[in-house]
């Protein structure tokens, strides 16, 4: 019976997810047409509110096209896989309702982070597109590089907190947010968090310029739909985790959603103000910059833990 409730509480999160999705995207739109002086949606529903469900009704009706040479089941796997993907990985969100809330929560979200990577990648080379194929090089190599700044980041804040549960989080800011302790980390994060989720000024998987649509080139109607969904999922997701693990708050609070929806209005006021960085420039700072900060503060967290012990005794 518990199972039960469980299977359904996750279905209902994934729903909510779903929809956080479709509006986020005319959020982006609305944002982005201010930006530029321009009205954005505004024809579909009142003052373009219903315009996501009318993009996704347009795509999933949309002929199903396939490239003659590609590696046609992998082609046509690797979209559902990445939404898969982005969707199981929001099981680790603190609920206090005890969804699927776990105490190695931490380790969960790398693995689907890790694992996020292949269904690029291949998603890339079962198009048999060299652009698709240079767009999916790019993201493998861009997300590894700030996969390990983003991992030293979260591990400092493990050796603080003590334990793998985002529960720890909420619990230990109760007085003070973890941003106030480390701004240069969450800024390192917020932009390692951008080259993640391949958006812009980090969105060379998908440069335009030289890659047409880069990885996703050779995909269409529902295949690009789902590919879609899985970027905004996981823009949503890197938003409440920069939320659960810089501003505090428990996922059961109004406030959370607010940050929450400020963190994905960053991510679009990043798109609309700044342009594309050169590719040698990304891996440059992810090696030469970020990583050394992440290290150092790394070893600044464990002195510290060292210190308090050493006090306590």
């Amino acid at each position: 019976m518990l199972i039960l409730v469980e299977i359904v509480n996750y279905l209902i999160l994934i729903i909510c997810v779903l929809i956080g999705v479709a509006f986020v995207t005319l959020l982006e739109r609305k944002i982005l047409g201010y930006i530029q002086i321009r009205k954005g949606p505004n024809k579909v529903g009142f003052n373009g509110l219903l315009q996501p469900f009318s993009d996704a009704v347009k795509l999933f009706t949309k002929e199903q096209t396939s490239p003659m040479m590609s590696n046609f089941m992998v082609y046509y796997l690797c979209p559902v896989i990445s939404l898969f993907i982005s969707l199981v990985v929001w099981s680790v969100v603190p609920y206090e309702t005890g969804l699927l809330s776990f105490n190695m929560s931490v380790l969960f979200f790398f693995c689907c982070l890790g694992m996020g990577v292949y269904s690029t990648m291949v998603a890339g080379w079962a198009s048999n597109c060299k652009y698709s194929l240079l767009g999916g090089l790019r993201a493998v190599a861009q997300t590894i590089s700030y996969e390990v700044s983003l991992a030293l980041i979260l591990l400092s804040f493990i050796i603080l907190v003590g334990g793998f549960s985002l529960d720890l989080f909420s619990v230990f800011q109760g007085k003070m947010w973890f941003m106030f302790i480390s701004i240069p980390l969450s800024l390192i994060w917020f932009s390692s968090c951008l080259a993640e989720t391949n958006r812009t000024p980090f969105d060379f998987a998908e440069g335009e310029s030289e890659l047409v649509s880069g990885f996703n080139t050779e995909y269409g109607s529902g295949g690009f739909a789902l590919i879609f969904m899985a970027e905004y999922a996981s823009i949503l997701f890197m938003s409440m985790l920069f939320v659960v693990v810089f501003l505090g708050g428990s996922p059961c609070s109004s406030v959370f959603y607010l940050k929450l929806v400020l963190m994905s209005f960053l991510f679009v006021w990043v798109r609309g103000t700044l342009p594309r960085l050169r590719y040698d420039k990304l891996m440059y700072m992810a090696w030469k910059s970020y990583l050394p900060v992440s290290i150092n503060y790394l070893c600044f967290f464990i002195g510290v833990k060292v210190f308090i012990f050493s006090m306590c005794l």
